[in-house]
């Protein structure tokens, strides 16, 4: 740790390579979301299906559910700066490709899904890097505020790019949504370029990937707390985050609102989030991790049958920044409270476990939305993933108390 953030206590951020990790992912990040927005205005726009827009994020999770697994093998034993440094690239190139697709006219459903699954295979193998990778940055004595730190920048992103989106989709078109991020991605791969890190040591092979991913099941399994994680985690990613995929159809179709609104709605539940994520890194060590966790599990269940209800606008927007403000303190919690139970051996394998069920089930959770939304409506679609996070934490409340007891 430098020796005058260390005087400041500035936690993470004393360390120089999480700080150029740290401002060059915000960079990205702003990039990263408004592509998301886009690709949802963009989905609606050329097919007129609430069921395609729910595919699109399907298929762009794909990727993560059937690669991620073994991805983890592969993290754990390469140098995951390059890893990262190749995945973002091939990010890049996916937001170019479809800038240019939007700018010539060309872009089709078809076009746009294929990509969408190319960048789920490539982000199968960033999301688990990156991941185990911030260890390697803060340590772990710093480890909770590192991940609470990058959660409020993912979420300063949140609010920034959807803003930015909404305007830019308007005055620009959706193409320079994508261009821009594209561009976005060369921040994060200067600062993974710029850092000071000891030189790589490759680990002895320890078996074929069959027998690392049966060790890393053998763990999760054996520790009670852990298995509660990784199953409450799956469950929020198949009924409460689909309420994004949404997102669209509710802006457009119950709150009758533009893509100003609909950018509005997004960043709301950005704001709610950086907050939430901001007070678990000023809190830091004093939060009761188990409780808060379950707690703000039970929260973000009843907040998503609230706003399934609403029908005005600004009422929508005061329950989405609360709905993000708890969807935050429960992920970024479930991610502490894993690498803080995981043996450093397992990190990368255990992380990938994470994003499995955090992204890699998303396309259950978007498809199931996405088809009862067309049938129904958005609305009720949202209600009943609500009743299903509740169903969830109650769940793992009852059948891992050990997670009360966590700090």
């Amino acid at each position: 740790m430098d020796e005058a953030a260390r005087g400041w206590r500035l936690g993470a951020l004393g360390h120089r390579n999480f700080r150029l990790f740290f401002f060059g992912q915000g960079v990205s990040l702003i990039g990263t979301w408004m592509q998301s927005v886009a690709l949802g205005w963009l989905v609606l726009d050329l097919t007129n299906s609430p069921f395609a827009v729910g595919l699109n994020q399907a298929l762009r999770s794909l990727g993560v559910l059937l690669f991620t697994l073994y991805a983890g093998v592969v993290v754990d034993r390469v140098d995951k700066r390059r890893l990262i440094i190749w995945t973002q690239a091939l990010q890049l190139a996916e937001a170019l490709v479809l800038a240019a697709l939007v700018w010539t006219r060309s872009v089709t459903p078809w076009q746009v899904m294929v990509l969408a699954l190319l960048f789920g295979v490539v982000n199968a193998f960033d999301i688990p890097g990156r991941q185990a990778f911030l260890v390697e940055l803060v340590g772990k004595d710093d480890l909770m505020n590192g991940i609470a730190l990058n959660s409020s920048m993912f979420n300063a992103a949140r609010i920034v790019g959807p803003a930015l989106a909404g305007v830019l989709i308007g005055a620009a078109g959706v193409g320079m949504c994508f261009f821009l991020n594209g561009v976005s991605y060369l921040a994060v791969i200067a600062g993974l370029l710029a850092m000071r890190l000891p030189p790589f040591v490759r680990r002895p092979g320890s078996g074929s990937a069959w027998q690392g991913l049966r060790e890393a099941v053998g763990f999760i399994r054996s520790d009670r707390r852990v298995l509660a994680l990784v199953l409450l985690v799956a469950a929020f990613s198949v009924f409460g985050f689909p309420f994004l995929v949404l997102m669209p159809v509710v802006a457009r179709d119950v709150l009758h609102t533009a893509a100003r609104g609909y950018g509005a709605l997004m960043a709301s539940v950005g704001v709610g989030a950086m907050l939430g994520a901001l007070a678990l890194a000023v809190a830091g060590r004093r939060v009761a991790m188990g409780a808060a966790l379950l707690e703000g599990g039970a929260a973000f269940g009843a907040l998503l049958v609230a706003f399934a209800a609403a029908r005005a606008f600004a009422l929508a927007l005061g329950l989405l920044a609360l709905t993000g403000c708890a969807m935050i303190v429960t992920t970024a919690l479930a991610n502490t409270m894993l690498q803080t139970l995981v043996p450093d051996a397992l990190r990368g394998r255990v992380m990938a476990f994470y994003a499995f069920v955090f992204v890699g089930m998303a396309p259950f959770g978007a498809f199931q939305a996405g088809l009862l939304a067309e049938h129904t409506s958005a609305p009720l679609a949202i209600a009943v993933g609500g009743i299903g996070c509740l169903g969830a934490a109650a769940l793992a409340a009852a059948r891992a108390p050990g997670l009360w007891a966590l700090r």
